[in-house]
């Protein structure tokens, strides 16, 4: 059956926004290692101090300088979670990106408690993604982005488990602001997207044309082979009964046609 489908975004661009945050990520973890981290740390969220809002758009960039497992480990859900965004949305994928972006660091801002320490990394953002491609996968009904969906949550099915308040050192208001964040999204973007591939007998159906009675069309071919073979077995029981039918023979009778006579002479006529 023949399918269409809407072309996506570039796929050089899938590759190169996320790579080239990723690495601005890399960068600025370098100048916290070497620089102590103190200053740059500071530029996160602190929750409900006027003085940190400008960590509403810095806080994603910034990650633990003494642990670097904490960059390690948003490195790759990051660059894989926006790849898939940019690919598949590529009309919406900067204002679901931005979105992402400061409406988690606006949550983490009102709902996190102030117990003295910044919040910082983009795992809230990574949350918001995971959330906005897991159920916009299931409202546009795309096998490659339920295929996606299912593929984070069996590679990062822990992540789910860090919206509640497991560990002090982890921000789970971020996670949970984000995952809300990303869900809202796809809620609100759920008509906008890659197109789901459409067979053939759909598009006839959109365009109103009738689909063609194959059940019928089967019926009536079944109907007339049946018949055939009942005359078949009616003539094979005449033969056996009343012997092979002589073949037929077409004798024509053909009536020569009248000439015609010739004119009488009158008697009294008589030649000079």
């Amino acid at each position: 059956m023949k399918t269409t489908n809407k072309i996506t975004g570039s796929s050089a661009e899938a590759l190169i926004y996320p790579l080239l945050l990723v690495m601005v990520c890399w960068v600025i973890w370098l100048l916290e290692r070497t620089t102590g981290g103190s200053d740059l740390i500071e530029w996160g969220i602190r929750p409900r101090h006027w003085s940190s809002w400008k960590g509403v758009f810095f806080m994603p960039l910034l990650h633990d300088p003494y642990n670097v497992k904490h960059i390690l480990n948003n490195s790759l859900p990051t660059y894989l979670l926006l790849a898939a965004v940019i690919y598949y949305y590529r009309d919406i994928a900067l204002r679901v990106f931005l979105i992402s972006w400061i409406g988690t660091g606006l949550i983490v801002w009102w709902v996190a408690q102030d117990n003295g320490s910044y919040h910082i990394g983009m795992s809230g953002v990574i949350y918001a993604l995971f959330g906005f491609l897991f159920v916009s996968g299931f409202f546009r009904r795309i096998l490659a982005l339920q295929g996606i969906s299912l593929a984070v949550i069996f590679v990062y099915g822990s992540m789910i488990w860090g919206i509640f308040p497991m560990e002090p050192s982890i921000s789970w208001e971020g996670h949970f602001g984000g995952f809300v964040v990303g869900v809202c999204l796809a809620v609100a973007y759920r008509n906008h997207g890659p197109v789901r591939a459409k067979f053939q007998y759909e598009i006839e159906q959109e365009l109103g044309i009738e689909p063609p009675d194959l059940e019928g069309m089967w019926i009536r071919n079944q109907e007339e082979l049946a018949y055939r073979q009942y005359l078949e077995q009616m003539y094979r029981e005449q033969a056996n009964q009343y012997g092979p039918t002589p073949p037929m023979r077409v004798i024509y009778h053909i009536t020569p046609a009248r000439k015609p006579e010739a004119e009488e002479k009158p008697q009294d006529d008589t030649e000079k």
